[in-house]
């Protein structure tokens, strides 16, 4: 006998619309009509705001159905050319802006375009910790309430509850060490072969144990885009070969910085007195991703800049990428506490 685990293969409903791009997928979808993505591309894509919810919405609805899917929506919508060329024309302004936010202008002499000597010495300067730090991880750690941990853990569920599934796009895509490293990390991510302790049944726990709802994108209509962006960023790369470089680059950035910001959360609630499956899933990342920190950073990232040298610019881009969006979430969700607590009013989940 197997243990039961939390997360179901249900398919989760449609989210509500937030905008024409949205609206008109999520419409053909539910109805099973064609989308007409060159008419939207005269219309909305190029004037829409590429970090605003219309258009994270809509990415973040492409995407998942080469995931989950939706309920009552046909398996082979995921391939409809209509919804690729809207998704292809979504993610060219997303990444232009990403690109545009963390390109320097011109790289001198040795460097590359994003201003850094190399991929590892980026990933260097990422493993030192500031002696004080002000980001959220801190001040959760140091003063955050337990309704702004319940706040960060159904947001936080967009990507949890799909952990290390984005990444695990790349893998057809690497090679000899740098293939092999990286099936070795993910192998711990998804339980290493337990599935109660693949990492989306440890959140799915959590959820549960923080009386928030621990089902599939149960959060999704609740989510504003700067809390879509991180999972949606991390989907474009993982979906694209051609950005294989950029999805390892991610990749690394999320497991350098784990461990360290898990242990913050992990002290922030032992404060807190939380319940311990709250406090299992950090300590679990706090131990696990310390490990992984240096296999990527010698035999995945090391072995594919010495075997692919000319992926290092989108390897880097790929960490640059990463800090961009986790420190737009980091700012909305503060600027989000300051109007009260994003789920003010939600009552304690059923389960």
């Amino acid at each position: 006998m197997h243990p039961p685990t939390r997360t179901t293969p249900v398919a989760p409903a449609l989210p509500q619309a937030r905008g024409p791009l949205s609206d008109e997928l999520i419409t053909a979808l539910r109805d099973g009509t064609e989308i007409d993505s060159a008419a939207l591309r005269r219309t909305a894509v190029d004037e829409a705001d590429p970090f605003g919810d219309d258009v994270q919405l809509a990415l973040y609805v492409a995407y998942e159905l080469h995931y989950a899917g939706f309920a009552d929506v046909d398996d082979d919508r995921e391939w409809d050319p209509g919804i690729l060329g809207l998704r292809r024309d979504l993610e060219r302004i997303l990444l232009d802006a990403v690109h545009a936010n963390v390109d320097t202008e011109e790289a001198s002499p040795g460097q590359t375009r994003t201003g850094q000597t190399s991929a590892e010495q980026l990933m260097a300067d990422l493993s030192v910790e500031p002696v004080h730090g002000d980001g959220l991880s801190y001040r959760l750690r140091d003063d955050g309430t337990w309704q702004q941990f319940r706040d960060l853990f159904a947001l936080r569920s967009l990507y949890h509850l799909k952990e290390a599934d984005p990444h695990a796009w790349a893998i057809p895509r690497l090679r000899g060490t740098a293939k092999a490293a990286f099936v070795a990390v993910e192998f711990d991510e998804f339980g290493a072969g337990r599935g109660e302790s693949v990492h989306q049944e440890l959140f799915a726990d959590l959820m549960v144990a923080a009386d928030l709802d621990p089902g599939y994108l149960a959060y999704l209509d609740r989510a504003p885009a700067w809390a879509l962006t991180p999972v949606n960023l991390m989907s474009c790369f993982g979906l694209h070969r051609s950005m294989r470089g950029a999805t390892v680059g991610h990749f690394a950035a999320t497991e350098i910085t784990s461990s360290p910001g898990s242990q913050r959360l992990l002290t922030g609630l032992e404060r807190l007195d939380a319940p311990e499956p709250c406090k299992y899933f950090y300590r679990e990342h706090v131990e696990a991703d310390a490990v992984h920190e240096q296999v990527l950073r010698r035999d995945v990232v090391g072995a594919l800049v010495s075997e692919e040298p000319e992926l290092e610019d989108d390897v880097i881009f790929g960490i640059r990428g990463f800090l961009f969006v986790e420190d737009a979430f980091e700012a909305g969700l503060t600027a989000a506490w300051k109007a009260g607590p994003v789920l003010a009013g939600v009552a304690p989940v059923a389960v």
